[in-house]
């Protein structure tokens, strides 16, 4: 898909020389950039349609962990004492 781009002088003169240090196109940076910004933006949405599905759950049922239960949990990754995933309770 052909896409043109139209950007003021300033920003087209910044972009061809980030290319020009970085011994890459002015096309490969756009397009670099495009691609960041698009797997940004849907992480985000992701992260807030999880968040709010967990909401849901939450509205359902009532279960949850709380935030002492969550944090000893987290602390334990990457340790001896690493445990499993905490069950969750009303």
């Amino acid at each position: 898909m052909a896409t043109s781009l139209k950007l003021d002088d300033v920003l087209k003169t910044r972009v061809q020389h980030l290319a020009a240090i970085r011994d890459r196109s002015a096309h490969w940076i756009m397009r670099e950039a495009i691609r960041q910004y698009v797997e940004r933006e849907e992480a985000r949405e992701s992260f807030k349609d999880e968040a709010l599905a967990s909401w849901e759950a939450y509205r359902d049922t009532g279960r949850h962990l709380t935030g002492a239960e969550t944090a000893t949990w987290l602390a334990s990754w990457g340790t001896p004492e690493e445990t499993g995933r905490p069950e969750c309770h009303d």
